[in-house]
């Protein structure tokens, strides 16, 4: 099997498609340079999540003002930034200028992620060239799935499957969050058995190689968490594993120490802990605070990073003028 490398300095990624019977993938290599990491202690890594922070905020945040928010945490450090979404803007009206605030941002080391829910808004994203990679939800609840998407589970992994497919041709890779992952409040089959057997299947049916385990309702525990994480990594061990966590602030800290007990480094966040479970009708409960995951993991063994104080102090400025 021949692999192609697709270098990205800039990111420090190599992206490698590969050949999964009918399917793409990606591999994603992390060979760039690590100088924000110290050595020292395991590496880990952190998508901050804007995109997720505000699109739930009204009214409107002019585009300026977002793309200025958005510019600093381009700065800061992060692996990732999870910075705009290609769907409808009558569901979600707040990220209906994505196009436009993300090929405003800065290059930097931080690659740039953007959520899509169909075949037409992946192709948007990867027509837009910003993006580094996309990210999908599949739901492993039907209830949640025909509610986030408009369809179901069946409906969800014929247009991943697409995406795939298209985003390899494009030579992007593909974040699939697997939403419901810690659970789900609908009554719909649920086990940590059952989160690692979609993972398998997922890998080996369809190419994924980057999932992000997703407690969409805030409801997971730091047992449940660690026993989710424990059993996709053991099951999938050749697949890349993250968990997108909702929780108060005083719960990061041990929320993304259980998921490290679990054998996952990859970790998502946002600024000031906004945004976030919609479903869960709990105004307190948001995304973990970027903050926070940002020093935790040296308590544990994780290798310090040296984040960019002054963009991080800048960066909560503007947020604060944004809410």
């Amino acid at each position: 099997m021949g692999l192609t490398l697709c270098c990205d300095r800039t990111a420090g990624r190599i992206w490698v498609p590969i050949r999964r019977g009918v399917c793409w993938g990606f591999i994603l290599f992390n060979l760039c340079d690590m100088s924000n990491i110290k050595s020292g202690g395991d590496s880990w890594f952190l998508t901050d999540c804007p995109r997720d922070a505000i699109q739930g905020m009204s009214p409107f945040i002019p585009t300026d003002q977002k793309v200025a928010y958005l510019s600093a945490l381009m700065e800061v450090g992060f692996d990732v930034l999870d910075a705009g979404s290609f769907v409808s803007p009558k569901a979600v009206p707040q990220m209906a200028d994505s196009a436009q605030v993300l090929e405003r941002l800065p290059e930097t080391g931080t690659e740039v992620l953007a959520i899509v829910a169909n075949e037409r808004g992946a192709q948007d994203a990867l027509s837009h060239g910003r993006p580094d990679m996309i990210g999908f939800p599949f739901g492993i609840s039907e209830t949640f799935q025909q509610r986030n998407t408009g369809g179901g589970i069946d409906e969800g992994w014929r247009r991943l499957d697409a995406i795939q497919n298209a985003a390899a041709a494009s030579n992007k890779g593909v974040v699939v969050y697997l939403s419901m992952g810690f659970g789900n409040p609908y009554g719909d089959p649920w086990s940590p058995e059952l989160a690692g057997d979609w993972a398998l299947r997922l890998h080996e049916e369809l190419g994924v190689t980057h999932l992000a385990l997703s407690d969409t309702v805030g409801q997971a525990n730091e047992g449940i968490i660690e026993a989710v994480c424990t059993q996709v990594i053991s099951a999938s061990p050749g697949l890349t594993v993250g968990v997108h966590l909702h929780g108060r602030r005083e719960s990061a800290a041990p929320f993304m120490e259980a998921a490290w007990r679990g054998g996952c480094r990859r970790f998502d966040g946002a600024l000031g802990g906004l945004g976030g479970c919609p479903m869960a009708k709990d105004e307190l409960v948001g995304n973990l605070p970027t903050e926070v995951l940002m020093e935790a993991p040296t308590v544990w063994g994780g290798a310090k990073r040296n984040w960019n104080q002054e963009a991080l102090a800048k960066a909560q400025s503007l947020l604060a003028q944004l809410k």
